[in-house]
């Protein structure tokens, strides 16, 4: 009677949810085939919540009993086919594989998984629902989906029809599907599978860590150091295909355990879902009411943000220039599994390694995917041979894939070979990857290529300390230029920004460094400074995390001057035997480095203001790689005076005023509609 109340209540729920009008069209589709299958597969989908409310013994057989539930409407379904008369090849209700695909599951810790946790109880046979980051990726094979065996005994009544069906069930492995010692029940003789009414699927493994993982891949630890392992997922049919690497996703599914080398747990994947992040609804009262005191200026608010940033690393006032563009760039990732267009790729040149190095490091953990990369990983995709042996070649991410919409930090570039700068470049310029798959790894001749786009920034220093290095160097008989000889100049121009932090440079102060650094070895967890107390690490999170989700637009008057600029740049830029030293993606550098200043002054309009700061940056960073020109720059023009008080605030927007009327002279000179231009130009 238990087993009749649940069938009637399926039958209900599926009248309710429109579940059986699909069915009848699914059925429709299998009978205008007019081709026999053994095995008729569908996919009904299941509301939890509804089932409990309607049924609560079915509703607990969902989610407690997936496969008895399943069998519950199995039989259902079967009544439907014979008394609609839907399918007219359907013989047995065995041939019916029903699949039940949850919404959701109920927001309860035991329906949580996390392997990390005990007890580990993951052997019943239920749902269970987890979040994770796509670390690996295998290429698609099959999977036996079901099969018909017969008695080999041809006297024998079973001999023939479709009474012995098998079909793959969450966590069975092929031979438990397919394999030569099946008996039959009535006379024990060996069943014999019919192999051209064989259905096959398609089946994809994927690996994925859970995102508090993310921790071991960035550099800078609160906590101790800890331990973590991936997860498999089985993904068939018409999942298949459905994640990509670096993205994160919720998944339901239901846990079994597989036998390679050792024993390990895996998920068989039922439904999945793209994660997103909570958009911030504000930032804290101190950085606030900072703002509204700095409301009068377009430039004070990023200034004093750049002064005091990472105060627990390097004192205030020190590498401002470095800081600004670090929060510029930080303000340009995004954790909303959107595509990363607006990168902010910055080269530093440096002398002080250790400092910058902890800097970097104190920076990428402020934003979900900030990712230090590991030396003995690699940085983009590679192949690898699947331990579960079924054929397929699994893709690993590695650190670019991995920190999608953020930061990967990715040491210094004197430490890598030849090979790797050349992919580096290569990336830096497609935002994408391409790995070759030969076919003699898939069993196939013909070769295969997955192409990945590459969606975060990239940070890098060059360490000219070294003596080797530093006599290596050669004297610039250019204005401005310098000496970047120790790695190749076409990876130099594929960077958006190169920034000199040396110890000549302005924002190199060389002292406060110093003190800064004794006091920090007495008391490595003091905060000295007013700012680090004020503005504390967690401030700058909120603060960045709200900027970036702002959607900012260009006003009319920044469009103008971003578009004058570039035109009179790349023209003085060009000479008649190498053409323009601008590149061909400095106009989207442009915008975005307008747009990072914007959002940093937590403004949805770019002003023209906003534009002149990009240029500065731009310019000074073009000015080391190739010289100055007519629109000369000096190297502290966003930062010409140290920060002490408003007085030396005011200074400096008298200064940038000055900038900017220099920047519209030259645009004016050189700028399109000019004497300057040719008519093709």
């Amino acid at each position: 009677m238990s087993n009749l109340k649940m069938k009637e209540a399926a039958l209900i729920y599926l009248d309710r949810s429109k579940g059986l009008q699909k069915f009848i069209d699914d059925c429709k589709y299998y009978n205008d085939s007019k081709q026999s299958y053994a095995v008729y597969r569908f996919n009904i989908l299941v509301n939890p919540s509804d089932v409990v409310e309607l049924d609560a013994e079915l509703g607990n057989h969902i989610l407690h009993h997936p496969l008895k539930a399943a069998q519950v409407f199995q039989s259902v379904c079967f009544i439907a086919v014979k008394t609609l008369s839907l399918i007219g090849q359907l013989q047995t209700e065995t041939q019916i594989n029903i699949v039940l695909k949850l919404t959701h599951l109920p927001p309860l810790p035991c329906y949580g998984l996390d392997i990390s946790e005990f007890p580990r109880d993951y052997t019943s046979q239920r749902f269970y629902m987890m979040r994770g980051i796509v670390i690996a990726l295998a290429t698609i094979t099959k999977y036996t989906q079901g099969a018909r065996f017969l008695c080999s005994d041809e006297a024998c009544p079973l001999s023939k029809g479709f009474r012995y069906i098998r079909v793959h069930v969450p966590g069975a492995t092929e031979s438990a599907t397919v394999r030569n010692d099946f008996l039959c029940n009535l006379c024990s003789s060996p069943l014999q599978e019919d192999r051209k009414f064989r259905v096959l699927g398609d089946k994809q493994i994927v690996e994925i860590i859970t995102t508090k993982s993310l921790h071991a891949f960035q550099g800078y630890f609160k906590n101790q150091p800890f331990r973590f392992q991936s997860l498999t997922i089985f993904l068939r049919d018409e999942l298949v295909n459905k994640m990509k690497i670096g993205n994160e996703y919720k998944i339901i599914g239901i846990p079994a355990c597989v036998k390679t080398s050792q024993t390990s747990l895996c998920i068989e994947a039922n439904s999945i879902m793209l994660c997103n992040s909570k958009v911030p609804t504000g930032i804290s009262d101190n950085f606030r009411y900072l703002l509204s005191l700095t409301s009068s200026s377009c430039w004070k608010f990023s200034a004093i943000l750049a002064n005091i940033f990472a105060s627990q690393i390097v004192p205030p006032g020190t590498y401002n220039l470095l800081k600004l563009c670090l929060l510029m760039s930080l303000v340009q990732t995004s954790d909303r599994n959107k595509e990363l267009e607006d990168c902010l790729d910055i080269l530093i040149i440096t002398s002080d390694t250790l400092l910058i190095g902890r800097l970097l490091n104190f920076s990428i953990n402020l934003v979900p995917r900030g990712i230090h990369h590991p030396v003995s990983t690699e940085i983009f995709p590679t192949l690898s041979r699947n331990k579960y042996g079924t054929g397929a070649v699994s893709i690993q991410a590695g650190s670019a894939l991995l920190a999608k919409g953020g930061i990967c930090f990715i040491g210094d570039l004197t430490s890598y070979k030849k090979d790797k700068l050349e992919q580096l470049q290569s990336v830096l310029e497609s935002r994408s990857m391409t790995v070759y798959i030969p076919g003699r790894k898939l069993g196939d001749d013909i070769d295969q290529q997955m192409t990945f786009p590459v969606q975060c920034s990239f940070w890098s220093f060059v360490d000219m300390d070294s003596s080797s290095k530093r006599n290596a160097q050669k004297a610039s008989t250019i204005i401005g230029q310098m000496d970047c000889s120790l790695i190749p100049s076409n990876l130099v121009e594929a960077f958006g920004l190169l920034i000199n932090c040396n110890e000549s440079s302005p924002c190199h102060p060389l002292l406060p460094s110093v003190q800064h650094t004794l006091k920090k070895a007495i008391d490595p967890e003091g905060l000295f400074y007013l700012a680090s107390k004020q503005f504390t690490t967690e401030d700058f999170e909120k603060l960045l995390a709200f900027a970036k989700n702002l959607n900012v637009e260009f006003s009319l008057e920044a469009e103008r001057m971003i578009h004058g600029y570039y035109l009179a740049s790349r023209r003085i830029r060009t000479d008649s035997i190498y053409g323009s030293k601008l590149s061909a993606s400095a106009l989207k550098y442009l915008v975005s480095l307008s747009e990072a200043h914007a959002r940093l002054n937590l403004r949805n309009k770019v002003l023209k203001e906003d534009v002149l700061i990009a240029v500065l940056l731009f310019e000074t960073s073009l000015t080391l790689k190739y010289g100055a020109t007519v629109f000369c720059v000096a190297p502290n023009a966003v930062f010409p005076f140290e920060l002490y008080n408003e007085e030396y605030l005011e200074q400096r927007d008298l200064y940038l005023t000055q900038c900017q009327q220099q920047l519209q002279q030259f645009i004016a000179t050189c700028g399109p509609g000019t004497a300057v231009f040719s008519s093709d130009e």
